[in-house]
């Protein structure tokens, strides 16, 4: 048990910390020029690249097929949904405000609630499946006889 646990402590840990990275960025970024907001999201396009190569890696890698099946389908969702940004939403949105870019910002808009909600929906699954993890904790620790 205490090693789950401790797991599932590191991985909150994790979370909070990029949360906390994710709402001081936006706080402080709002009220950066355009050169400033240009450079910061270079680099979180690089560190994303970055990740997206060690989720590969953890796919080629994985002794277990199915952590590779996840990591995989986690890439391919990911890729999708670069896709329909780069391409659907823009096609979508044309002609739909006064200028080209205002109607790019609105898709960029869209597309960015909908990954915040998106996460808040993977939190609370995350939230269900460690419940359900520690649950089976508990019924094998009352299946096995104390010694």
């Amino acid at each position: 048990m205490g090693l789950s646990q401790g797991i599932f402590a590191v991985k909150l840990y994790e979370l909070e910390q990029e949360y906390g990275r994710m709402q001081s960025r936006l706080h402080l970024f709002q009220e950066k020029d355009v050169n400033q907001l240009q450079e910061e999201l270079d680099r979180l396009q690089d560190e994303y690249q970055e990740r997206k190569l060690l989720l590969q890696e953890r796919i080629q890698s994985s002794r277990s097929p199915s952590v590779a099946a996840l990591a995989q389908a986690q890439l391919e969702f990911g890729e999708r949904v670069e896709q329909i940004l780069r391409e659907e939403l823009p096609n979508e949105m044309h002609g739909r405000n006064q200028t080209s870019t205002a109607d790019a910002a609105e898709a960029v808009s869209l597309y960015a609630e909908y990954a915040i909600d998106f996460s808040t929906q993977t939190m609370r699954y995350a939230l269900m499946v460690a419940l359900s993890a520690l649950l089976l904790q508990r019924q094998a620790e009352q299946e096995t006889p104390e010694r």
